[in-house]
């Protein structure tokens, strides 16, 4: 007869999984549709068509998360959303 051991691997899951934040743009009246979706593309780098369709959501439904990541990678993109005059936030 043979004995099978089971193996049970201990794995910090803090140092597994980093938690996600998210860049959120806010609905104003000062920034024009075009200004957005230029400040998306290069702040973001989002394509031309997702630069618009965040912007049709932040017009509509007053925000949208447009960047997700480490807080550290998202830190700078914000910055050059709010430097262009956006309402952004992270959270």
């Amino acid at each position: 007869m043979s004995t099978k051991e089971k193996i049970q691997e201990e794995h910090d899951v803090s140092t597994l999984e980093q938690p996600n934040n998210e860049i959120v743009v806010y609905n104003d009246d000062v920034n024009t549709f075009d200004h957005v979706i230029d400040t998306l593309i290069y702040a973001c780098d989002h394509t031309p068509e997702q630069a618009e369709q965040c912007t049709i959501l932040v017009h509509y439904k007053g925000q949208c998360t447009v960047k997700t990541g480490a807080y550290i990678e998202l830190e700078p993109r914000c910055t050059m959303l709010l430097e262009a005059g956006l309402s952004a936030e992270i959270i």
